[in-house]
């Protein structure tokens, strides 16, 4: 009784401590030069529509206190540097809401050491890596998408240009950027590539039902659907930049997230005088609730998530970081479902997989500029299991088996150096890569006459594989500004080898030049342009395949290219309004086919399987061309909103050359959202979203 009569004083305490706290929280952070990741001390920042201010100290930190909680836009201003806007930042009470601002150099305002103003410069500043092509969103807005439940790969589906798969209802996460298939895109997470974004990946192609990254630990997100930095290798449709913020340095902190598909769990706080950490673990039910809803199929899920950054001295910066998931899939058939659907669920595969990634980095600021160091490891476990008739364990009514890995152990430099308006960087990376497979897959049952004689024996492929060899890359960029700042060029050449395709040693199988250049032709207008080649390795599991002799069968496969040519045109009457359109040409070559089926893997990828794991001609070709336009108002008087419509066309050829429509060509994408901001931190959102269907083969029952 008396543990009762505790337990319940306990409560009521913490209750009291809650509903008694004060409703004001704090805004912490670092503001640096984007070039040089230099801090820049004694910035001036200011909250708007409030007389709240501050400066940032010499090391570049700033802190607001005693915010009332809410939604605000911070405009932060330095000499010599054009001023920016952090759109949306949302204050609570307990938690401290940490927001690093990186300001461009802007060199046209300095000279002589005297200051001075321009009326006829233009408000738009170009990224010169990527002038066109790119969208950012941040963690808010994120988490502000009306049903994006706080995934982001739901909600990069609402970007122009971006189209979900239709498989399965639209329930899963593929993300099929301007017709590319989903394995076209790579994910780099603090500078670390992560290779699996969703849980229940289909192995040698994406997606999924679910992400596995915590929004909690975001602070933005960069998509490149073109004019990729030479840095990151094997993307042929977008590069995703995924920036995590640091944990808090002021106290311990944390979140509690509950939504009607998972729980998830969020810790973070100083672990010592220069660390912060950031930790986090979420486990779904949606197998309960698919039960409870009668959907035939249940997904189980858990992920972690972690980040920790120390600051080894006023230069260098070390960051560990650590993402992992463990999926189970199941079926069940529905009350009510037919004979046919039943005996289709009866033999749908079981899959378990597993996989993480943890890494470690080290950036280091010199003179004009930094340099990064990476070191990461990530593996990938997949199991599939299916029997006839859900005769589960029976080794006679077997019809696929699969046991198999695919692990990555990779080292990155890249230097980057910003000297008398030139922009250059250039670097390496290395990576040590296995690849496990243990594979039995029927092809046909036995077939036996009326007196029980097998006419037809039954027919499977059964190989283990292992593979292992290495990969290398090197890369440079430059880029600079002329005529005043109005034109903006930037090239980039990068090439990648391996050891063990047959060409895999020829630095010119896999050389991507690109060139891109933006011209500010009037104030708030700007018009730019790319083109460039792009170059990917074969998934593992086509170059793992054997034949029936043992063999590597796909070896003498060749780079996948793709070449990219966009033109595009960018409005912004305000900082926080923008317009944007953008025409697109991709021609694709060396894309695979298989051998059996005819048919280009670009067609493939949109289900639970695994793509690639058979035999395999570098042959087919395709293309993929239209044009996207965007709007977006950031917050402005509590509105937000965002529209954009995308026709693409996207055409893959098999073994016949003959182009024809692929699996992504949607023709016509729309989205638009709308939000509004009420008092007392209320919010108001509308999404809206349409997709053309995908082509499909009629079926003559």
């Amino acid at each position: 009784m008396q543990v009762k009569s505790f337990c319940f004083t306990l409560f009521c305490a913490f209750l009291h401590l809650n509903v008694s706290a004060q409703k004001t929280g704090f805004i912490t952070g670092t503001v640096r030069d984007k070039s040089t990741q230099v801090p820049l001390g004694f910035a001036t920042l200011g909250i708007e529509g409030t007389n709240i201010g501050t400066t940032s100290d010499t090391n570049g930190v700033y802190t607001f206190s005693n915010v009332p909680v809410g939604s605000y836009n911070i405009k932060v201003s330095y000499a010599g540097y054009v001023s920016a806007t952090q759109f949306n930042v949302i204050v609570t009470t307990g938690n401290a809401q940490n927001l690093d601002i990186e300001l461009q150099k802007n060199t046209k305002f300095i000279k002589d050491i005297v200051i001075k103003s321009n009326k006829s410069k233009s408000a738009v500043v170009a990224d010169l890596i990527t002038p066109l092509s790119v969208q950012r969103l941040t963690s808010t807005e994120i988490k502000s998408n009306p049903g994006g439940n706080f995934d982001v790969s739901k909600v990069i589906q609402a970007l122009p240009g971006v189209a979900g798969s239709t498989a399965g209802g639209g329930f899963r996460n593929d993300i099929i950027i301007r017709g590319g298939a989903p394995n076209e895109n790579v994910f780099y997470l603090d500078g670390i590539e992560i290779p699996v974004l969703n849980h229940f990946q289909t192995q040698g192609s994406s997606g999924g039902p679910a992400g596995i990254l915590n929004v909690s630990f975001l602070e933005d997100v960069k998509l490149s659907s073109s004019a990729f930095d030479a840095k990151y290798d094997n993307a042929l449709a977008s590069v995703f930049q995924f920036k995590q913020r640091n944990g808090s340095a002021k106290k311990f902190g944390g979140n509690i997230r509950l939504s009607g598909t998972e729980v998830a769990v969020t810790v973070e706080g100083p672990a010592t005088k220069n660390t912060t950490y950031l930790a986090s673990f979420r486990r779904s039910y949606l197998q309960l609730l698919f039960k409870a809803i009668d959907i035939p199929i249940r997904p189980n899920f858990w992920d972690f998530q972690f980040k920790t950054n120390t600051k080894l001295n006023s230069k260098t910066t070390l960051t560990l970081l650590g993402l992992g998931a463990v999926d189970e899939f199941t079926t069940e058939a529905a009350k009510d479902a037919s004979p046919e659907n039943e005996y289709i669920l009866r033999s749908v595969p079981y899959i378990n997989q597993w996989n993480y990634t943890n890494g470690a980095s080290i950036k280091r600021t010199i003179k004009d500029g930094y340099y990064n160091v990476s070191l990461s490891r990530n593996m990938f476990d997949n199991s599939i299991d299916q029997f006839s008739d859900k005769k589960i364990g029976d080794e006679n009514y077997r019809a696929l088996k699969i046991r198999s890995q695919e692990i990555e152990n990779k080292l990155r430099f890249d230097y980057n150096k910003f000297k008398n308006g030139y922009r250059y960087s250039f670097g390496a990376m290395t990576q040590y890569v296995k690849f496990n497979n243990d594979l039995y897959s029927k092809i046909t049952n036995e077939v036996k006459d009326t007196n029980g004689v097998v006419i037809i024996p039954k027919q499977f492929i059964q190989y283990t594989t292992a593979l292992n060899f290495a990969k290398f890359g090197l890369f440079g960029q430059i880029s600079k500004r002329f005529l005043n700042e109005k034109l903006g060029i930037n090239f980039g050449l990068r090439t990648d080898m391996n050891t063990f395709m047959t060409d895999g040693l020829n630095p010119l199988a896999a050389i991507s030049p690109r060139m891109s250049v933006s011209y500010s032709a009037a104030p708030q207008w700007q018009v730019s342009a790319s083109v460039g080649r792009y170059a990917k390795l074969p998934s593992y599991t086509a170059l793992g395949f054997k034949n029936a002799s043992g063999v590597f069968e796909n070896k003498s496969n060749k780079y996948i290219q793709c070449m990219h040519y966009v033109t595009g045109v960018e409005y912004l009457p305000r900082e926080s309004f923008r317009i944007t359109a953008e025409v697109f040409y991709k021609n694709y070559n060396n894309y695979s086919v298989s051998k059996s089926k005819g048919i280009s893997l670009a067609n493939l990828g949109s289900d639970f399987s695994v793509v690639g794991n058979e035999a395999l001609i570098s042959t087919g070709k395709g293309n993929a061309y239209g044009f996207e336009i965007f709007l977006q108002q950031k917050l402005v008087k509590n509105i937000f909103a965002t529209a954009s419509y995308t026709f693409v066309r996207s055409e893959f050829s098999g073994n016949n050359n003959i182009l024809i429509a692929s699996a992504w060509d949607n023709k016509h994408l729309f989205s638009g959202i709308f939000g509004k901001k009420f008092k007392r931190n209320w919010e108001l959102g509308l999404k809206y979203r349409f997709t053309a269907g995908s082509p499909y083969t009629p079926y003559d029952t």
